[in-house]
């Protein structure tokens, strides 16, 4: 048994003589597999178990920050100082010769990553509707044109519930498909947030009205981004 550290980012080319026999358990981190073609293949998490025979995978790389671990069994090893668990047994004796095995944590963290999201877009739709209170206290009308009508309080935390929403929904997905979800992410919603800007600057509203709704598309932004980004860091570190 022998143990391969990869350090953040690092990348080590797959060697087929080294895996035809050998069982890796990620222990440590996480580990993406890159695929014949260069193509990023599946990130497996920490418990993982897999082999590399006839995959044609041709490296291992580490998509975190931290270093990852990978713990290899080969039939050689005689002595065994952590004896893996009965599940990775009958995994590694239910596996075929072109299979790769893995068994993650992608509900847990999932569920984490809502829990946080849905805390954090409560705490958004508070503070836009607080801000469009306070707006409206001073002398701001929110009335668009078209139609002469007046956007309601309730109306902003609504909007602000909805795509708090949405970002939770980008995070999740970019957290189980991505290599990289916080950087993704982050440059995601910056530039949905950067395109939420158009419609107010072009609804022809008055001035005090236009320069309240800017303010109040980036006070939700200011809370669920960096939030979210977070999160997904510490979920893939």
């Amino acid at each position: 048994m022998r143990t391969l550290a990869l350090r953040g980012g690092a990348r080590v080319a797959v060697v087929e003589a080294e895996w035809t026999d050998a069982f890796g358990v990620v222990t440590r981190g996480r580990v993406q597999l890159e695929l014949r073609d260069g193509e990023p293949g599946p990130v497996l998490e920490r418990d993982a178990g897999f082999w590399l025979r006839g995959t044609g995978v041709r490296a291992l790389r580490n998509p975190g920050r931290r270093t990852a671990r990978v713990r290899i069994v080969t039939p050689r090893t005689r002595t065994v100082t952590c004896p893996l668990p009965n599940t990775w047994r009958n995994e590694m004796s239910s596996m075929n010769d072109s299979g790769v095995v893995a068994r993650t944590s992608h509900t847990s963290r999932l569920r984490g990553l809502a829990g946080i999201g849905f805390i954090a877009a409560l705490a958004a739709m508070v503070a836009t509707t607080l801000a469009a209170a306070l707006a409206r206290a001073v002398g701001v009308d929110f009335e668009i044109p078209d139609g002469g009508e007046t956007i309601p309080l309730p109306g902003f935390a609504v909007v602000t519930g909805f795509f708090s929403v949405v970002g939770i929904v980008i995070a999740a997905a970019l957290l189980r498909w991505s290599a990289r979800p916080a950087e993704r992410f982050v440059w995601t919603a910056v530039s949905l947030t950067a395109i939420s800007l158009v419609p107010p600057l072009l609804s022809g509203a008055a001035t005090a009205t236009i320069t309240a709704l800017l303010g109040l598309h980036l006070v939700p932004a200011a809370v669920m981004i960096p939030t979210l980004a977070r999160s997904l860091r510490t979920r893939t570190d």
